[in-house]
């Protein structure tokens, strides 16, 4: 790491780590919803609105400590970059469990909740990847598993479309369920964008 003779504002990997933490709320909502009865769905998805506003709130604070602040631990684009890829996972997991809540959807295809599995793992070691932005240690690890979970992610966004398009589903259904799976895969496509971020800044950084 690279020796710096001025202080840094800290407060942001603070933050970072809040911001990771309510992701894993949201993730623990997504698994949730899958054992949930469809009555029981809009009150979930109530309080997965209400986890994507505290996501919000966390990055409006991260952009208003970053235009005030004149040193920063790593560079300023960065740190947007990272902020808003954090806020993009929580918007889509929102999106998801609101369609199936608009949509009312009764039971959601086959697949999905392998769907749910990897973003609820990818929350778990982002999560704990956070703390490790202050001395940028032990993050190789977590940017492999992420990009192989997205790996992993993809396959089964694949094979969720192939089973929704081989004809025992109406066309108005097809719709429907697409949006939602789409969404949980835009989701693990933004685990990913983190995950290649803060590889970008620890390479920046050492």
């Amino acid at each position: 790491m690279r020796f710096r003779l001025t202080p840094r504002e800290t407060s942001f990997y603070d933050m970072f780590a809040a911001s990771a933490d309510n992701i894993v709320t949201g993730s623990k909502l997504l698994m949730e919803l899958l054992g949930a009865d469809p009555s029981a769905r809009a009150e979930i998805a109530e309080r997965m609105r209400a986890a994507e506003h505290a996501g919000d709130d966390a990055t409006h604070a991260i952009f208003h400590q970053l235009n005030s602040s004149f040193i920063t631990p790593f560079d300023r684009e960065d740190i947007y970059k990272l902020a808003s890829t954090l806020d993009d996972i929580m918007d889509f997991m929102e999106e998801a469990v609101d369609l199936v809540v608009l949509y009312q959807i009764e039971q959601l295809p086959k697949g999905v909740e392998q769907q749910i599995e990897v973003l609820s793992r990818a929350a778990e070691l982002t999560a704990e990847a956070m703390p490790n932005l202050r001395t940028m240690s032990n993050l190789t690890e977590y940017w492999i598993e992420v990009n192989r979970l997205e790996n992993q992610a993809d396959q089964i966004h694949r094979k969720l479309l192939a089973h929704l398009f081989n004809g025992k589903y109406d066309a108005m259904e097809v719709m429907k369920l697409k949006q939602i799976v789409d969404s949980l895969e835009e989701a693990a496509d933004a685990f990913e964008h983190v995950a290649n971020t803060v590889e970008t800044i620890a390479v920046k950084e050492s």
